[in-house]
């Protein structure tokens, strides 16, 4: 039963990393070095609800990663470092596009410290269903933004089912840093379920802040070539990782104000969200995927038009060889997401190569 149990975790890493497919390329005393990461060309098709029809084609979401993996005296140490090419823009109008660390960080044992996921993005992305969409992915649980709230260090703790994560504050003059706890179970019958909780200071005035916490359930329910995801969270200063607040699509911005976590009059906002999807695998080399996902804020600005941000994803992949996708994606949003992702609709197609 724990093999199983080990097992199952370690596929749900591997398919949120690049290190799938990761080739070693040498050993020494010990030491593996492996190389991954893939190569992806995605066409996108925009039709916004107020503006113009276009077209935006990239590879920019390439990337590489490397890993060093070994024992030293006993433990189990690992150093990890990715790349793509998204760099701090998101200017689609220069081809020149410069490397930007998505991950850096050391394992030791249990121990995880450096640039990674949160421990929001852990305690849902596992229990979520495949999306092709690489800006909105998440959105309607706590970690809505996992793609692009990234904390410059983190620190992982797990024993059992439990993690203990502990980030640098989004807000800069905290005096605590960000937390969340959560525990995983899974059953041999491939179900899985999460339940965590979240804390963080939230910045309310310029020189004034307020604790704020929220709590997620997620789960994965398997029924052989069927799985059913649901996710539901609710809390306040959970906004800038859920991706929606006061103002409306939140981002990790210096500035309190963009974070849309505190109203006019600097009280905290609390947001609700929940998903439901849907994956079937209809033989070894085609799969699908449907997903809805909303998020509510208790309060809005009077320039945000609505208080709840809906999208919904629907996806055909085929693997045409080991390693070699292919998808189709049809989803629509009815506000603005982060970043540049418009109220309206957008079918991508991307050919995916994983090595």
């Amino acid at each position: 039963m724990q093999l199983k149990k080990k097992l199952a975790l370690a596929v749900v890493v591997a398919s949120m990393s690049s290190q799938l497919y990761a080739y070693q390329v040498g050993e020494v005393n010990g030491t593996t070095f492996n190389i991954g990461g893939y190569f992806k060309a995605e066409g996108i098709f925009n039709d916004p609800d107020n503006d113009d029809q276009s077209f935006d084609g990239s590879a920019r979401q390439s990337r590489i990663n490397f890993e060093v993996d070994g024992e030293v005296q006993g433990h189990d140490v690992k150093g990890f470092v990715e790349a793509d090419f998204y760099d701090d823009a998101f200017d689609s109008t220069d081809s020149s596009y410069a490397m930007r660390m998505r991950h850096g960080f050391i394992q030791v044992d249990n121990l995880t410290l450096g640039q990674t996921w949160t421990g929001q993005f852990f305690a849902t992305a596992p229990f979520d269903v495949e999306m092709v969409d690489f800006w909105s992915t998440g959105i309607g649980s706590v970690a809505g933004s996992g793609a692009v709230v990234r904390p410059d260090l983190v620190l992982h703790y797990t024993t059992g089912g439990l993690r203990f994560s502990f980030q640098d504050p989004l807000y800069s003059d905290a005096d605590v840093p960000d937390m969340v706890a959560s525990y995983t179970h899974r059953t041999e019958a491939g179900h899985g379920f999460n339940i965590a909780v979240t804390g963080r200071e939230v910045q309310t005035g310029l020189d004034d802040s307020e604790f704020g916490a929220a709590v997620s359930l997620a789960s994965k329910f398997n029924f052989g070539s069927t799985s059913l995801s649901l996710s539901g969270y609710t809390g306040e200063g959970s906004n800038v990782s859920a991706g929606w607040g006061y103002n409306g699509a939140a981002a990790p911005v210096p500035n309190y104000e963009g974070r849309g976590e505190v109203d006019a009059s600097g009280d905290l906002v609390s947001t609700t969200g929940f998903t439901a999807g849907v994956s079937h695998r209809f033989n070894e080399s085609l799969r699908g995927n449907i997903r809805y996902g909303q998020v509510t804020a208790d309060e809005v600005a009077p320039t945000v038009d609505d208080d709840t941000l809906q999208v919904t994803h629907v996806n055909l992949i085929y693997t045409y060889l080991p390693g070699l996708d292919f998808g189709v994606e049809w989803r629509d949003r009815n506000a603005r997401t982060m970043p540049l992702r418009p109220a309206g609709q957008q079918v991508e197609l991307m050919a995916m190569y994983k090595f």
